[in-house]
């Protein structure tokens, strides 16, 4: 899951290098937490929230465990 996280957002940024995606796992949920450059923030974002809003519908659609919810947390 974190390869296709950075895969969707390193186009969008500039400075890929920077990308940071850690994995927090608990009993019913696993938190991804994205991590760009300062300056990448509001691409990553989008207005209004437009490319954040899909870049997470694609990877709940991705999730490989039916048991837990997956969320993505974009700072």
């Amino acid at each position: 899951m974190k390869a296709l996280i950075e895969s969707i957002v390193t186009p969008l940024v500039d400075h890929p290098d920077d990308i940071v995606v850690t994995e927090t796992e608990e009993e019913t949920k696993i938190v991804y937490h994205l991590t760009v450059n300062q300056n990448d923030v509001g691409k990553v974002i989008g207005k209004n929230g437009r490319i954040a809003k899909a870049i997470r519908t694609v990877v709940y659609a991705a999730k490989s465990d039916a048991n837990k919810r997956i969320y993505l947390d974009i700072m």
